[in-house]
């Protein structure tokens, strides 16, 4: 009957099969008995070894199995549950892997019998899910594990070991968590075992049977189990925090080694007996070809001090790997990079306030510390004034006002320097020409004022006063020059190569304002940006002194 079914499943499968770019990669067959729980686990390494998620479907049905923990069937993480299991459950489930890149199904086709334990009369269907085979050697010690996969909401605790149908009193044997420890084997320890646990889940209390058949054989070395996880290496982890540590184990599937977690030599629920702060997890199997895939567990419910720097071991045979926690090392990466940054911030924060405020800083500096009497560096004249001449145009007006009125309003009477203008401040009858030489070499500044005009009709450039000015500011003396632009000046092609040459080097300044003497005031931005640019300011008061006399003297 049980290969009439097998193979009608094997000719029904492919009608489930949807062309939803999913891969197929294994099926498999579970004979189950009915009335008790039963879990499966989609576990298919290494497609579910990362990131994925999982979702589980019965038959062809679109609908996924519900998430709901008080439904009989329900979905928990990677595992489906049965409490419990009945007839009308066996079908073809199918479970689906995603993740980002892949897509991959398992086929999972349950076949559910009623089992009869204890009767004689009845006889059991072969091949159970949830019966095992197990082989104790001769003369040996061994041991015989109660095989309950169920996913960690179900809380499992072993009551009975029977043998046959008779509870297990021996003093040979000694039931400890899962596992039924047996001492001296003969050849009377072969036979049918049987494991009796109960399950809690949300409250409700089931009943769980496995059956266990024990062969006695002789001792036969197989290959030694390997540990993958952990590798002898140590974890950082917080005090007081809790942690979890799973061992991997790869080991044959005749063999029968003990798996367990061990410190000081002792199995870890012994040796945390009493406060129970660490526990061993229960032990899940994954059966393979050739191979069983065991997941053994540590957990931590609280680390504490005497945990650290204490090597924790994974016993699987003769293999063993331990693992070790430390306390976590501070990070000074983080402190530096998070100082850089504010260092970083905080420098650019002054000197955008300072390039903000500097014109204002520089001159209240000055005003407050620096002294304002005479400078004994030789000269007379705080700036030489350089200003084109037009014959005629609506700028001769504008051009006049500011270098005969307002520069000497507000630089001389209300900042307290002292200008030289041509046409202003010569004495008739000189040559023109060493008038300039001579004065030039007196002045801290040079100011030349600009307009558009002047770039049409040529009214700075090759003129005397203007290559004598500024070969002595830019040659002779290295005299620091201020542009000042009537207007926006956006071509300066035309310009002679000293002005094209101070017009890159010193920039320019435009002016804003109206022309008319009475609205100037030398707290402007205009005006801050011309002093910034100037010597040192003398007092407005000696300065109005030395001005009416040289006016005079004129």
């Amino acid at each position: 009957m049980s290969c009439f079914l097998l193979c009608g499943v094997s000719l029904a499968l492919p009608l489930f099969v949807k062309a939803d770019g999913c891969q197929d990669i294994s099926v498999q067959n579970e004979t189950v008995s009915g009335g008790q729980p039963f879990a499966f686990n989609c576990t298919h390494p290494p497609q579910t070894l990362g990131e994925v998620n999982i979702t589980w479907f019965r038959n062809s049905n679109k609908i996924p199995i519900s998430k709901n923990m008080q439904s009989r069937i329900h979905q928990e993480q990677s595992w489906i549950l049965f409490l419990p299991m009945t007839q009308k459950d066996a079908g073809i489930y199918q479970c689906l892997i995603k993740n980002i890149n892949s897509c991959y199904r398992i086929y999972v086709n349950l076949i559910v019998f009623k089992k009869y334990w204890c009767h004689t009369s009845r006889k059991n269907p072969t091949n159970l899910s949830d019966e095992y085979i197990q082989t104790l050697h001769f003369g040996k010690d061994g041991i015989l594990t109660c095989h309950l996969n169920f996913p960690k909401s179900c809380d499992l605790e072993l009551s009975k070991w029977y043998k046959g149908c008779k509870e297990i009193h021996e003093e040979r044997f000694n039931s400890v968590g899962m596992k039924l420890f047996v001492k001296n084997i003969s050849a009377e320890d072969r036979g049918k075992y049987a494991c009796l646990a109960r399950l809690t889940h949300e409250g409700k209390n089931y009943t769980v049977l496995n059956d266990i058949s024990v062969d006695v054989t002789e001792k036969t070395e197989y290959g030694v189990p390997k540990i993958t996880y952990p590798r002898n290496n140590s974890i950082e982890v917080e005090l007081g925090s809790p942690l979890t540590v799973t061992c991997n184990i790869t080991d044959f599937r005749d063999n029968t080694n003990l798996r367990c977690w061990k410190v000081n030599s002792t199995q870890v629920n012994d040796y945390y007996a009493q406060s129970q702060r660490v526990r061993e997890g229960y032990e899940f199997p994954v059966y393979l070809e050739q191979y069983i895939w065991y997941t053994l567990n540590i957990t931590f419910v609280q680390v504490s001090l005497e945990d650290y720097d204490r090597p924790f071991v994974c016993h699987a045979g003769v293999s063993a790997a331990y693992i070790m926690l430390k306390l976590p090392v501070s990070d000074y990466r983080a402190y530096l990079i998070g100082g850089f940054i504010a260092l970083t911030s905080a420098v650019l924060s002054v000197m955008y306030i300072y390039n903000l405020f500097k014109i204002d800083l520089v001159l209240w500096y000055r005003s407050a510390f620096l002294s304002a009497g005479n400078v004994n560096d030789g000269k007379l004249y705080d700036a030489y004034v350089l200003y084109p001449k037009p014959q005629n145009g609506s700028q001769l007006h504008d051009v006049d006002m500011l270098v005969l009125t307002i520069l000497p309003e507000v630089l001389e009477r209300q900042c307290g320097y002292k200008l030289f203008i041509f046409g202003r401040d010569e004495v008739p009858g000189q040559a023109v020409a060493s008038v300039i030489d001579e004065m030039i070499k007196l002045c801290r500044r040079l100011i030349i004022i600009m307009a558009p005009e002047s770039l049409s009709f040529g009214l700075l450039k090759n003129t005397s006063e203007e290559q004598i000015t500024v070969y002595q500011a830019l040659v002779q003396d290295g005299m620091k020059v201020i542009l000042i632009e009537l207007e926006k000046i956006k071509d300066y092609t035309h310009m002679p190569e000293s002005i094209k040459y101070i017009r890159q080097k010193h920039g320019a300044i435009q002016w804003t304002g109206n022309f008319t003497e009475e609205s100037q005031s030398a707290k402007t931005k205009f005006w801050k940006k011309v002093r910034y640019h100037m010597p040192v300011a003398r007092s407005p008061s000696s300065s109005s002194r030395t001005t009416s006399g040289h006016m005079s003297q004129n």
